[in-house]
C-alpha cells in the first residue's frame, strides 16, 4: 500500500474534541496524526503478540526441564 495515500474515518465530535484537547503541547500536529500514531501501535502489539514463538505448552516444558536441572 502506498505509504503517501490517505483515507478518511469518521469519529464522533466529542471524541475529536476530547482528543485536540489531549495532544495540546504535545509533538502531535493534528487529532489525525495522534490517531494515527495511536492504531499503529495497537495494530504493532497485536502482531507481537501473534508472532509469539512460544505456546504456554512449550513454556511448561521448558520451565520442566529447568527444574530438572535445578535452574528453577
Amino acid at each position: 500500500m502506498d505509504e503517501k495515500k490517505f483515507t478518511t474515518v469518521s469519529i464522533p465530535g466529542p471524541l475529536f474534541k476530547k482528543i485536540e484537547e489531549r495532544i495540546k503541547g504535545t509533538g502531535f500536529t493534528s487529532v489525525s496524526s495522534y490517531v494515527t500514531y495511536v492504531l499503529r501501535e495497537i495494530v504493532s502489539e497485536e502482531e507481537e503478540e501473534e508472532q509469539d514463538p512460544f505456546t504456554e505448552e512449550d513454556e511448561e516444558r521448558v520451565k520442566e526441564r529447568l527444574r530438572a536441572l535445578g535452574y528453577l
